[in-house]
């Protein structure tokens, strides 16, 4: 999430700390959708592969108030000022900061279901245009810029609370795509799905095994708990932009390199397509690719181990997902890999950078026996570096979007 410089109208409020302080009306109910810690599968999802990501005990709340006219109003924890907008005015050009994850999604749900009829999903479409303002405070315990996605928790938070606000009958899948196309298009962030799915289709102790072609979505037991393994996020508190810079460049060099390899998408190819490959691109295009294409067959390789050797046999697998995002995606930074090389060089089964890269967190798989070893060794690694202290948390796997 970024600061706000919105051009839709905003009334401004100072010192308000609770949806009482910022709004008139009344609590209807509260919503809840979690951040996500990718396990392995990185920039794979918009390339239509495999992501095998786990929503956390991390949350973003909302709690929402109904008005008795058009208007969508917004307040946070975390920024000073209520931004609102009509419903009957929602445009991506009048969306900005941190605000658009919330009026994008009322926009997508517009988008998605149509301004008359009725939507594939069997949803009328005309209870988004008779459907009641409403006022929304969002707090959180995502941390931001850290690569857990709070952005997704945001929107699937908000989607979850309008699809029940104004009885909208939509699966949890739709509301994932509704959550793309929002960040896609109103925050500007080309991102794939694999957030959106997360947040809304997690469950405890689980991971949610995502075919981002298809759509179809398992859940996978993870068995870290059994098998005294805990995963700790060290969160470098280097920040990152996905809708500028790197992440932009990176899904152009795999739509050039799909191009040039004569498919519609690189999962129309596999790792025994990179002698080829190597052939037909340019040594930056076919690092991109290669990163891709092993990267899929990781997360396959991934979920294989858990279900026949358990967690404890995935740590290889981690360790190679970040040589490959570090030396041919080339989306990690010093911090991220002196994260990775400490905690494996302190017990870790297997770590690796975690999210879109240039900043953002590492994840490492660690016993629980050695949790307070690596988070100390990490400190004192990047203090001899001079590096800004990072953050050392546990994650657990939990459930997804819900009402509180």
């Amino acid at each position: 999430m970024t600061s706000p410089s919105s051009s839709e109208s905003s009334a401004s409020f100072e010192g308000a700390t609770s949806f009482e302080g910022a709004f008139d009306t009344a609590v209807v109910g509260r919503w809840a959708a979690p951040g996500r810690v990718n396990l392995i599968g990185e920039h794979t999802d918009y390339n239509d592969g495999f992501v095998l990501p786990l929503a956390i005990d991390r949350d973003t709340t909302i709690t929402v108030g109904v008005r008795d006219d058009r208007l969508l109003r917004v307040a946070s924890s975390f920024e000073a000022g209520v931004h609102e907008i009509s419903l009957d005015d929602l445009d991506t050009t009048q969306m900005s900061g941190w605000s658009a994850y919330v009026f994008g999604i009322a926009w997508a749900l517009q988008q998605k279901l149509g301004a008359q009829g009725t939507d594939a999903q069997g949803s009328d479409s005309q209870e988004l245009t008779t459907a009641a303002g409403l006022d929304i405070w969002v707090d959180s315990d995502v941390p931001v810029g850290a690569g857990l996605s709070s952005s997704a928790a945001i929107e699937c938070a908000v989607a979850v609370a309008l699809t029940d606000l104004w009885h909208l009958d939509v699966t949890r899948p739709f509301l994932a795509s509704v959550g793309q196309l929002a960040e896609n298009d109103a925050v500007g962030a080309p991102t794939g799905i694999m957030d959106q799915s997360a947040s809304l289709l997690g469950r405890a102790d689980s991971a949610v095994f995502l075919d981002c072609r298809s759509l179809d979505a398992e859940v996978i037991d993870l068995g870290f708990s059994a098998a005294s393994l805990e995963l700790l996020v060290i969160d470098t508190r280097v920040e990152h932009a996905h809708a500028t810079g790197g992440y932009v460049d990176r899904r152009v060099s795999c739509e050039r390199g799909a191009r040039e390899m004569g498919v519609s998408s690189l999962r129309d190819l596999d790792v025994d397509d990179l002698p080829r490959a190597a052939e037909v691109l340019d040594d930056e295009t076919f690092r991109r690719v290669r990163h891709i294409l092993t990267e899929n067959r990781r997360v396959l390789d991934t979920v294989r181990t858990l279900r026949e050797k358990g967690p404890g046999a995935i740590g290889a697998l981690l360790d190679a997902s970040h040589a490959s995002m570090r030396d041919d995606f080339e989306i990690s930074v010093p911090e991220l890999d002196l994260a990775v090389a400490t905690a494996q060089a302190t017990g870790a089964v297997g770590a690796r950078m975690t999210g879109g890269g240039f900043g953002g967190s590492a994840i490492a798989l660690v016993p629980t026996t050695a949790r307070d070893a690596v988070t100390a060794a990490v400190l004192a690694a990047f203090a001899a570096a001079g590096y800004r202290e990072p953050t050392v948390f546990a994650v657990h796997a939990a459930d997804g979007a819900r009402r509180v």
